[in-house]
């Protein structure tokens, strides 16, 4: 069978066409590419969120397409609108690469003690309202700039220093030979920064009345990347969304569980709102479920047990939904009079913010050329303000599994760990027999008594401790939500008897967002 392929003609579009066209041509088809201008290439100089119109990387291809100028569309899928027009389908898509997002840095830019490892004020460079609204949330000092054209000419503007970094689909960066020289890539974990719908995966377009061109199309099709990405695409669909509005969705498969992350938020300008939810994959109805819930949010009344400055990000997206917050620590932190062990160590392990701020506080020379571990990324953000890049970082609300990652890098080595007097040691009981721990307690956590909680409908607990507090003072009521930073917590408020946790995905304030908002 002779084809004929339609396609933008930017390098990345013609990558992706030739892609197809070498799977076609190994089942023995006969391949041509034309190449096609669409609105989205001839409008350069304004941002995607003021054009007009949905589809504008698309219409021009499926008009040929209809009209029988090509027989096969093949789309970045992120870029075609839910809704096509009237005798075209999608007959099938490719294997899904990377749906990560990138931050190209330029060298005097880069600086890792930062969050994205931007330098502090850096200006970044996005048309993405989508992207904008989540970049706001992880660094309120950038700038964002907008930055259109084709992936070389935007390295290129980065190149010339229009720019401290871009941000780019992963996938594009992946797919094409592109010259970076000294440019530092930043990969970003789709569940941490929520790509497009369908990022990373191809779309396969042609006519509805070409069931021969169809059954072909199957034979280079990819079920599995189906799946996740029809989820996806459906959660946009009835989010009437498109590149014009601030949606991020991403679907993984676990065995039999779907696990579907959404970022929406109404304008680049507003925080975004964060949800996570888990589900069976055999269930037909994850996406109306999920549009419900972010739809039906019923804002409320949170306590969180830290103070919480004007700054905070939890404080801020919640409020702009319409909660009403109030923070409050009650614990207090004490340090003890202590020496440094005279025992030579390896590594220094923290497990709390508090441990960085003494630790350094009376001994700031201690680190040098010790290797550092942390619990999480709050702990490492502290340290980041230190100047310090810790050699690793917990990603895991389970202090068990940040245990046993941990002993693989620390095995045979002496580790020293700061906490306080009667912290908890999981990670040190996940260490190696081969392995020596060195406890080193340099703080002490005694429980407030001078504290008034507003009455609030959802309370949130950011450490075992604190749970002990609230508990001295008050009950917790069967109709409460009750939220947990993370496993420990989780263990404490289970020991004294509350039930129906909610307990973070991530130990941040992004994942107790994500808990908030998925109630």
């Amino acid at each position: 069978m002779k084809i004929k392929i339609g396609t933008r003609g930017s390098d990345l579009a013609l990558w992706q066409a030739n892609y197809v066209k070498q799977q076609l041509e190994l089942i023995g088809h006969e391949v041509e590419i034309n190449i096609i201008k669409t609105q989205g290439d001839k409008i350069q100089n304004v941002s995607f969120d003021k054009l007009e119109g949905k589809g504008f990387f698309t219409k021009e291809i499926e008009d040929d397409l209809l009209n029988k100028e090509v027989d096969l569309a093949v789309h970045s899928y992120k870029d075609l609108p839910t809704q096509f027009p009237e005798g075209l389908i999608i007959a099938g898509i490719s294997s899904r690469e990377d749906p990560s997002e990138c931050l190209l840095i330029r060298r005097k830019s880069h600086d890792g003690t930062k969050p994205l490892s931007v330098k502090s004020k850096g200006i970044i460079g996005t048309s993405s309202v989508r992207r904008k609204s989540q970049l706001m949330a992880i660094r309120n000092d950038i700038e964002i700039k907008p930055l259109r054209g084709n992936v070389p000419t935007r390295v290129q503007k980065l190149k010339d220093g229009e720019y401290d970094a871009i941000m780019l689909a992963y996938a594009g960066v992946l797919r094409l030979p592109l010259e970076l020289g000294d440019l530092f890539l930043h990969r970003i974990d789709p569940d941490y920064f929520v790509p497009a719908p369908a990022q990373g995966a191809l779309a396969y377009q042609i006519r509805e009345d070409n069931k021969e061109l169809q059954a072909e199309i199957q034979k280079i099709n990819n079920p599995y990347s189906g799946e996740t990405v029809g989820v996806e695409r459906e959660i946009l669909r009835l989010f009437e969304g498109g590149c014009q509005v601030p949606i991020g969705v991403y679907c993984s498969k676990n065995e039999d569980k779907l696990n579907v992350y959404v970022s929406k938020s109404k304008s680049g300008d507003e925080l975004s709102l964060r949800y996570h939810g888990e589900f069976d994959s055999s269930q037909n109805d994850i996406a109306i479920n999920v549009v419900n819930k972010v739809n039906g949010l019923n804002p409320t009344s949170v306590f969180i047990s830290k103070d919480l400055d004007n700054d905070n990000l939890f404080l801020k997206t919640l409020t702009a939904y319409g909660y009403s917050v109030q923070g409050q620590s009650l614990i207090e932190i004490k340090p003890l009079e202590t020496e440094l062990p005279k025992d030579k160590f390896d590594w220094i392990f923290f497990s709390s913010k508090n441990g960085v701020n003494i630790f350094f506080d009376k001994f700031p020379k201690a680190a040098n050329k010790i290797q550092i571990g942390v619990i999480g990324e709050g702990t490492k953000s502290v340290l980041n303000e230190l100047n310090i890049i810790p050699d690793f970082v917990g990603h895991s609300s389970d202090t068990i599994e940040v245990g046993k990652s941990f002993s693989v890098l620390s095995n045979g080595d002496t580790v020293l760990f700061p906490k306080s007097r009667n912290g908890l040691d999981n990670v040190k009981d996940q260490l190696t027999p081969e392995t020596k721990a060195l406890d080193f307690p340099i703080y002490e956590t005694t429980l407030r008594s001078d504290f008034e909680i507003p009455e609030s409908e959802i309370l949130v607990f950011t450490s075992p401790s604190n749970v002990e507090a609230y508990l001295t003072k008050y009950q917790i009521d069967d109709n409460k939500k009750v939220l947990a930073i993370g496993n420990t917590t989780e263990k404490a408020l289970k020991e004294n008897g509350i039930k129906n946790i909610i307990t973070a995905r991530l130990p941040n304030d992004l994942g107790l967002l994500e808990a908030v908002f998925s109630i």
